[in-house]
């Protein structure tokens, strides 16, 4: 099911629209420029930009280069996203699905919470978006990707909105310092009002008075052994389950039993610090793997052979960057920053910098 509504009259603005979506299924792709392509023809074909955002943890978007790699083709990208599936599981043991653990829900909530661990990690080491730009001048598509749409709870409610617009204006680039963790690795919490990150954005949005935008937000050069990213920033799934991706991603593949076990290097053997695999793993791991789900001879193939080569921080697609939505809700005008509710923007360090900050430059750009 899927219903949209339009925010903004023709002709007067950027035009804004929201989709709300009801998966059939925990895995879903759905084709969103299409739908609006359906909907509205040229009156939204007639911008030459626009900008995706998801309001979710575990639903998101490709960026269009990733897209492009990956020929927009809705088969090819479920290709691709199963071989995350494989390195994170469903019921690999994840700290994050331990219910008692998890004393931050009520008695209620922890009895309907989905077990979705396998989700966060997948959305991440994919390098899935909360929110990514496009410029398309043909018919392709631009796809939801859902992950955990269906669970035993029940089913996901869903909302996507869209802005497609003309053109950008830049109005003001700064740095901004956070606070380094002392740990090698680590995931901080942007949104986190005491590294005052949060609060630098809201008043540059009030201060230029931008309506509908976007913030560019990415690591400093020489900013090494870092990454950033959107995602839900729950304290076991961040340090726990994320710190074991990031010192081997195939541990939990290990964990569920699968026919790769005897190719993978016992986990106790790596040191926290070590956080490069070796590529023989890699390589022999991706190739079972590949083999087993019949991607062989295919772009996604392809895809990933780039990826075994290279560090964990690349081979699980950790951006160094990530953009923010600036949306104005009530439509008199007034811009800010278009947050899910648990959505949080997280630095993740896999080796400590030696500073004391890291610089993040951030870009503030209006939409006309």
């Amino acid at each position: 099911m899927i219903l949209i509504d339009r925010h903004t009259r023709a002709g007067r603005g950027p035009f804004h629209a929201t989709l709300r979506i009801k998966p059939a299924a925990r895995i879903q792709l759905t084709d969103v420029r299409g739908e609006l392509l359906d909907e509205y023809g040229d009156e939204f074909t007639r911008y030459t930009r626009s900008f995706y955002i998801s309001n979710h943890t575990t639903a998101g978007y490709l960026d269009q280069r990733l897209a492009e790699l990956l020929e927009h083709d809705g088969r090819g990208i479920q290709g691709y996203l199963q071989l995350f599936r494989e390195l994170f599981p469903p019921g690999a043991g994840y700290v994050h699905d331990k219910m008692h653990l998890r004393t931050e829900l009520s008695e209620e909530q922890r009895a309907n919470e989905p077990e979705n661990a396998d989700s966060h990690l997948t959305f991440i080491g994919a390098g899935l978006r909360n929110s990514a730009s496009y410029e398309l001048g043909g018919a392709e598509p631009v796809w939801f990707v859902e992950l955990d749409g269906v669970h035993l709870g029940g089913t996901r409610h869903r909302r996507t909105s869209v802005i497609a617009y003309d053109r950008e204006e830049d109005f003001e680039r700064k740095v901004i310092d956070v606070r380094a963790s002392p740990q090698a690795i680590d995931a901080q919490n942007l949104r986190d009002p005491e590294l005052g990150f949060l609060g630098t954005l809201e008043e540059m949005v009030e201060r230029h008075g931008v309506a509908f935008g976007r913030f560019d937000v990415t690591l400093a050069d020489g900013e090494d052994d870092a990454g950033l990213t959107v995602n839900e920033y729950e304290t076991l799934l961040m340090n726990y389950d994320l710190r074991e991706a990031l010192r081997n991603p195939f541990r939990f593949m290990k964990q569920t039993g699968k026919d790769v076990r005897d190719v993978l290097r016992d986990p106790r053997t790596i040191p926290a610090k070590a956080i490069n695999f070796a590529q023989f793993d890699a390589v022999q791991v991706m190739n079972q793997v590949i083999d087993r789900i019949g991607l062989r001879d295919s772009v996604v193939e392809r895809v990933v052979n780039r990826a075994v080569a290279l560090p964990v921080s690349h081979f699980l697609r950790m951006k160094r960057g990530f953009s923010l939505p600036v949306l104005d809700r009530s439509g008199d005008g007034t811009g800010e920053i278009g947050w899910g509710t648990y959505q949080s923007p997280i630095l993740v360090q896999w080796k400590g910098s030696g500073k004391h900050t890291r610089a993040l430059e951030v870009r503030l750009v209006r939409f006309v």
